[in-house]
């Protein structure tokens, strides 16, 4: 086998590991839309994310210090972790848990996937990006939302304008939130991912522990069921420590439109997960929707083949 087929091979099964791992992400997070519907009748949201978010760091930090990685001490790095903490942490896991205690999960999954939009609309409106945004990541996002609006089906796409209207607008503002995080992240990619998930994460928890002691005053809340601290301790090992050191990277392997991509098939997942578990309307338009949001994942994730012809600088051309 030539080098050049070598790398060819090594590179399409480097891509597919990562879409592998874009795919356990969007499951994991795809579950978390259940986790919250299940904790936050006994647990407010403020509370619950603060908790989510110091278990998550504390597990962090233990993680990078035993694989011997040192933190940062530059102030203008901690300063950037606040920003990424509150963009990927605080400020929309405040936002999706408050929703959902008025919305049905899959819904709010189903909003919730809608970052890649946001990720579009920033790369059309900045010179430089606009040049790497190509017709058929375009055509993956449009696939993208088509299956969202399938899967959400006309009884939910009729309601969004009546039914917890706040609610719904809380569950978008956190997809801006998701959307913009990852092109906030890619200055980080000096660092190892748990380092810039253990600095993020532990930001995060400086900022939702206060407000959850102003707001809420947790203790005072009468004592949650096991299953609510269950979840919220799955929430925070599986949906946030583990999920973050996957999330930061993706960011450097799949770029910001990839990663975000994923929120789509999170959306089927959440859908699916909220229908099994906790018994939320089904319906058997959401398999097609899964397949238009599949499809929208591939167009906007694996690159498009190089073309036999090379261009004026003998390389193949890129999309």
């Amino acid at each position: 086998m030539s080098t050049q087929a070598q790398q060819t091979t090594s590179g399409q099964t480097t891509l597919a590991f990562e879409i592998g791992l874009l795919l356990l992400l969007a499951l994991i997070w795809g579950s978390a839309f259940t986790l919250i519907k299940v904790a936050i009748p006994s647990i407010p949201p403020v509370t619950m994310v603060a908790a989510r978010v110091t278990i998550a760091a504390i597990l962090l930090l233990l993680i990078a210090r035993a694989q011997g990685h040192a933190l940062p001490r530059r102030g203008s790095v901690w300063a950037a972790f606040l920003v990424q903490g509150l963009l990927q942490s605080a400020l929309p896991f405040t936002l999706i848990s408050w929703g959902e205690a008025h919305i049905a999960s899959g819904l709010a999954g189903v909003l919730n996937a809608t970052p890649p939009m946001f990720v579009l609309a920033i790369a059309m409106m900045s010179g430089r990006g606009r040049q790497t945004v190509s017709g058929r990541k375009i055509l993956g996002v449009a696939l993208g939302l088509a299956g969202v609006a399938v899967t959400m089906g006309g009884d939910a796409l009729s309601g969004i304008g009546t039914t917890a209207p706040l609610a719904q607008a809380a569950v978008l503002c956190a997809s801006l939130c998701y959307a913009v995080a990852p092109i906030w992240g890619q200055r980080f990619s000096g660092l190892p991912a748990i380092v810039t998930a253990a600095g993020a994460m532990s930001c995060a928890a400086v900022l939702m522990l206060p407000a959850a002691a102003v707001l809420e005053r947790p203790w005072t809340l009468a004592p949650p069921p096991a299953q609510a601290i269950a979840a919220v301790i799955a929430l925070a090992v599986i949906c946030t420590a583990f999920a973050m050191v996957i999330y930061f990277r993706l960011i450097h392997t799949l770029g910001p439109l990839g990663t975000t991509s994923g929120s789509y098939l999170r959306a089927g997942f959440a859908v699916a997960l909220g229908t099994a578990w906790l018994g939320e309307r089904f319906s058997w338009s959401s398999l097609a929707g899964m397949a238009l949001i599949l499809a929208g994942v591939v167009a906007v994730t694996v690159p498009a083949p190089a073309r036999t012809g090379k261009t004026a600088t003998g390389a193949p051309s890129r999309n």
